[in-house]
């Protein structure tokens, strides 16, 4: 019997509930998460998130899923199967465990990226545009930012900035 790796799209916000859902009656589904850095009242914190909003894998045998596609489809939490015409589309195995290695690693996704355009949201400086270069300490980064004609390194709280 030969298995493959399978997309469900999930209804929204519903990924954790399908998995449940689709483990508690036999199958098995893989559904990676990333470290995220994420502001919260005015806090920086780290939350586990979603690697793929929607999507979860599920591991079908050939025979299976032409039999098992009805019990998925109905599932609370899943909205479809991702077809290429009549056939769920396949995801290779090394893909899949690309994504589990990647999921695996303690790195996290920051809010900014360095070189990033970002834009003042709060404070004096409320609207002025500039340019994010890094994070100095735990809710703290450094942006660039052009006053009377200069280019000037400005440390600000990174709840005040958002992407423009």
């Amino acid at each position: 019997m030969s298995f493959n790796w399978y997309v469900i799209h999930t209804k929204p916000k519903q990924e954790q509930r399908a998995l449940l859902n689709l483990e508690q009656q036999g199958y098995k589904c893989y559904l990676p998460w990333l470290k995220v850095n994420k502001l919260k009242r005015g806090k920086l914190i780290q939350i586990d998130e979603v690697m793929f909003s929607r999507y979860l894998f599920i591991r079908l045998c050939q025979d299976q899923w032409a039999k098992s596609w009805h019990p998925i489809r109905s599932t609370l939490g899943v909205s479809t199967l991702l077809m290429l015409g009549n056939h769920p589309q396949k995801v290779d195995e090394a893909v899949i465990n690309s994504i589990h290695i990647i999921s695996l690693q303690e790195t996290v996704r920051k809010l900014f990226n360095e070189g990033d355009q970002v834009i003042i949201r709060e404070g004096a400086l409320k609207g002025m545009e500039g340019i994010y270069q890094i994070e100095n300490g735990k809710d703290r980064a450094m942006i660039l930012i052009g006053l009377l004609g200069k280019a000037i390194s400005l440390q600000i709280p990174i709840y005040y900035l958002a992407r423009k």
